[in-house]
């Protein structure tokens, strides 16, 4: 069920978990724990995926975006929680009322998890946990390079917070994320630490690097837990799969 998991009793009060493609109720072509593509997969299933999590981890509310690449920032307070409805929510595919649309999140609500799912992305969980703040950014590469992370950082210190740790999680390598050579030149034209090549000479970016260079820049510890979605079969990978991959959550909350 999780491919990393750091329970909020062995981190000052702050729960960091990224989940993997098993354990779930989804059909295995798609990967059992499929949470998100309503498109594709049954509602029901996605739901009782998030349940069994949920179930798991003694979670309460799990805030999820319509993430469409931005680099826009929800502010979860007391009046977005009270109009929040479900648990869990799926959005307009799901015949549901529609999510937020945004790429992070952050919260200074106890007992509130931020949610970010992806299939290859770069999912950057954050935490003041002597603040009480926390953020969960969807790093795509249109979304890193027009500022998703310092928007986060930004809402969160707005909040409050100080001193910040960032968990970067699974997501495709540097080896194997290849892209055009124009692509790759203009995301490195300002952030170098993201061009990359494939073993075999081809351009590429990592964006994994990218991400961590941007947080130190921003003042933030960084914990790498990211192995590459491509290669590791226990992780959803839109790249591998294609039509047939599912979505992993990273998700972060303070313990109430």
């Amino acid at each position: 069920m999780f491919s990393f998991r750091l329970d909020p009793g062995a981190n000052s009060g702050v729960g960091v978990v990224f989940t993997d493609r098993h354990d779930g109720f989804s059909s295995p072509g798609l990967g059992p724990l499929n949470l998100g593509r309503v498109d594709v997969d049954d509602a029901n299933l996605v739901r009782a995926n998030f349940a069994s999590v949920r179930s798991t981890l003694g979670l309460g509310p799990v805030i999820t975006l319509d993430q469409r690449h931005t680099p826009d920032v929800l502010v979860m307070d007391e009046r977005q929680l009270a109009s929040w409805g479900d648990p869990v929510r799926l959005g307009a595919d799901a015949g549901e009322h529609p999510l937020p649309v945004a790429d992070a999140s952050v919260t200074a609500l106890p007992g509130v998890a931020l949610c970010i799912r992806v299939a290859d992305c770069v999912p950057v969980l954050l935490a003041d946990a002597d603040r009480g703040v926390v953020g969960a950014a969807h790093a795509g590469r249109v979304g890193f390079a027009t500022g998703v992370l310092a928007n986060t950082v930004a809402a969160m210190r707005a909040l409050g917070a100080a001193d910040i740790t960032a968990w970067i999680g699974p997501h495709v390598c540097g080896s194997c994320y290849e892209v055009p050579e124009q692509m790759a030149d203009e995301v490195a034209a300002a952030h170098p630490a993201a061009r990359s090549r494939t073993p075999q000479g081809t351009a590429a970016l990592d964006l994994g690097a990218g991400c961590e260079a941007e947080l130190v820049r921003l003042g933030a510890r960084v914990e790498r837990v990211d192995p590459c979605t491509l290669t590791t079969a226990s992780l959803h990978s839109h790249r591998r799969d294609g039509a047939a991959a599912g979505r992993l959550a990273g998700l972060v909350w303070l313990q109430p």
